[in-house]
Order: C-alpha cells, then sequence, then structure tokens
C-alpha cells in the first residue's frame, strides 16, 4: 500500500468536509432543480470514494493488527536549529 494511516485519515478528513458542505448546498431552499440534482450527483461519488479511503483505512489496520504489516518511521533530520551546522562567523 502506497498510503500511510496519517495520509488516509487526512484523505477521509477532507471527503467529509466535502460531503458535508455539497449537503449544505442540496438542502438550501433557493438553489436551482439542475444545481440541486448536480449536487446530489457529486455526494454519491464523495460517499463512494470517502468509503473506499475508509475501507483502505481498515484493511491497513487489519494487516498492521494481523502483523503482515508494520508502519516505516521516517525520521526528520533538520539542520536550521542545531548550533552545530551553524557557519562561523569570518574574521
Amino acid at each position: 500500500m502506497a498510503e500511510t494511516m496519517g495520509s488516509l485519515i487526512d484523505k477521509i478528513c477532507i471527503a467529509e468536509l466535502k460531503i458535508y458542505h455539497i449537503q449544505e448546498q442540496i438542502d438550501r431552499t433557493d438553489l436551482s432543480q439542475d444545481l440541486r440534482q448536480l449536487s446530489r450527483n457529486r455526494l454519491i461519488v464523495m460517499k463512494r470514494q470517502r468509503n473506499d479511503l475508509v475501507g483502505e483505512l481498515n484493511d491497513l489496520g487489519a494487516a498492521w493488527t494481523g502483523g503482515a504489516w508494520s508502519p516505516k518511521v521516517y525520521r526528520q533530520f533538520k539542520m536550521y536549529n542545531d548550533p552545530r551546522f551553524q557557519t562561523k562567523p569570518r574574521a
């Protein structure tokens, strides 16, 4: 799997926000019927995409708890706050 648990959770949160806001549009009383239908069609796609992401997250979690997968830890090596990498002023 190319995704990490964190990236999947992030994408799920974004999808939920989009679903919430498209539902707001559907619920508007001043929205034309053609835009309401367009929004309903988009909502169907958005929910399918969100459900796919949730399925991926569940599969990844099951693989982890089953011992078939373990997350990689990527260390951050930052030099900009490490005084050992500061350049010395020239005399």
